[in-house]
């Protein structure tokens, strides 16, 4: 089973890692874009043309599934990106947790790039599966650009600056950002209030590893060999994780349990 994972930089980290812990035998195709990256600086013309080089380079690897580990890309590129592959290669995208979040009641954040938050996209996932709730849009200001370059100051500032944009009963917050999901425990410590019930994060990436496997027929396997291998793609080329990734538990488990390729 080969699986491939697309974003413009390591925010599909979340995602990969839950489909290794959920299969260590298969093979992971990773194609990334540091030529192009930022997306979310793009015009949606430009980023679907950007999604798109990058999932043709993964889909020339023949995958059985292609997760597309970016909340942006889904956004603007899924319907071009499900036009041209699918359906020989079936495409995941990856929305926001707000169903979930909205499902256990209370109030609830949900943290995003400015450029989603307050968006139609947003604000139609808010109305479709949250109406009525208490819901707080934050946008969080270089958080995703300082996780994506391991940069600890800016993530600690850009953490701060967006937890005291949240409001202090909120008892959940959806990590609408993949790359979010990469620091979620200094989030998680930065919201949780003194004497508040443990705060309830909600990221996508079990979600969307678990779509995966269910579109190709399979079961998890975590006791599975890990016998799967890792080729990543940089812009179409053959390359290894970026060394930022390797600052994160999720890239430093790639490293450890799969073989470079």
């Amino acid at each position: 089973m080969k699986i491939a994972l697309m974003d413009s930089g390591i925010g599909l980290l979340a995602a990969t890692a839950a489909v290794r812990r959920l299969r260590p035998d298969a093979d992971l195709v990773l194609s990334l874009d540091p030529d192009g990256m930022p997306w979310g600086r793009r015009t949606p013309e430009g980023l679907t043309q950007r999604a798109l080089a990058v999932a043709e380079a993964a889909a020339a690897y023949r995958p059985d599934v292609l997760i597309v580990g970016c909340n942006t890309a889904t956004v603007h590129a899924l319907p071009t990106l499900r036009a041209r592959l699918e359906p020989g290669i079936p495409v995941i995208g990856t929305v926001p947790a707000i169903k979930p979040a909205a499902a256990g009641g209370g109030p609830f954040a949900i943290w995003a790039t400015p450029a989603t938050t307050g968006s139609p996209y947003q604000r139609g996932l808010i109305k479709d599966f949250a109406d009525g709730a208490a819901v707080t849009e934050v946008p969080c200001f270089g958080l995703a650009e300082a996780v994506e370059h391991a940069d600890e100051t800016a993530i600690e500032a850009a953490v701060a600056a967006a937890a005291a944009l949240t409001p202090k009963d909120v008892t959940t917050v959806v990590l609408g950002c993949t790359h979010y999901e990469l620091v979620a425990e200094r989030i998680r410590t930065a919201v949780q209030r003194p004497g508040f019930p443990p705060l309830v994060l909600h990221g996508s990436a079990g979600a969307v590893a678990a779509q995966a496997l269910r579109r190709l027929g399979e079961q998890p396997a975590p006791e599975a060999a890990a016998s799967g291998t890792l080729t990543v793609l940089l812009s179409g080329r053959e390359g290894t994780l970026p060394e930022p990734a390797l600052a994160y538990d999720e890239g430093r488990l790639l490293q450890e349990i799969s073989p470079a390729r």
